[in-house]
């Protein structure tokens, strides 16, 4: 299961679906891992290596068909179902996450957001509903809630975080600028904007370009 642990993978064969999505609409209906690798940014040894972690094989004269390596892809991602997440943080960043359209391209739909302020709760109009975070837990448990995205200041991000796994969560997005370690039942996946930032600062004022994203961690 060592395969499922490797965050590069994944992320590598999130942005292959997206690039064949791109190539169908163009109406191509096979590609070869050298076309869909100068596409990703990677090396076509990489594409065929990453496929074939997940028994996804091509033909070497015909390439991949699209159409079924596409399926195989939403498959791993789940994608035949909508994927129901909630927002724990009701601040400017989880606002803007809430009424984000492209998540349901995507078939990810946010079904709530959670917020301490009873301010925030009271008469909302947003799509998306803004509860009391009294109620996170009974709603995580009554609607089978397993991804989370958390956007609460750093120094209660540990204490929600903890609700949240108790709940029954299994997956956070952790927007807050505090690393938070994964556990036996919950995998959390941190994203610092100002780190992130920092890091594309260093490399620009050093003058190093002609690096991917994966080569700067």
């Amino acid at each position: 299961m060592q395969k499922l642990k490797n965050k590069r993978v994944i992320s590598r064969l999130s942005r292959y679906k997206n690039a064949l999505y791109r190539f169908r609409e163009l109406g191509f209906e096979r590609i070869f891992s050298d076309y869909l690798a100068e596409e990703v940014g990677v090396t076509p040894s990489q594409v065929r290596k990453d496929f074939s972690l997940f028994d996804i094989t091509g033909n070497k004269r015909a390439g991949y068909q699209i159409n079924i390596l596409l399926e195989k892809l939403e498959q791993l991602f789940l994608k035949d179902r909508i994927q129901k997440v909630i927002i724990v943080g009701a601040g400017r960043l989880g606002s803007a996450f809430s009424h984000y359209r492209g998540f349901s391209r995507e078939k990810i739909e946010i079904v709530a957001v959670f917020d301490v302020d009873p301010t925030k709760c009271v008469g909302s109009k947003g799509v998306v509903p803004i509860r009391p975070l009294s109620e996170m837990e009974s709603f995580i448990k009554s609607e089978g809630i397993e991804l989370g995205i958390l956007t609460v200041p750093e120094r209660v991000a540990e204490e929600v975080y903890q609700k949240m796994i108790s709940a029954g969560i299994k997956g956070v997005l952790n927007f807050a600028p505090i690393p938070l370690k994964s556990t036996e039942t919950c995998i959390v996946t941190t994203y610092c904007v100002e780190l992130e930032l920092e890091t594309l600062i260093y490399f620009v004022n050093e003058g190093i370009g002609g690096l991917d994203a994966e080569d700067c961690d």
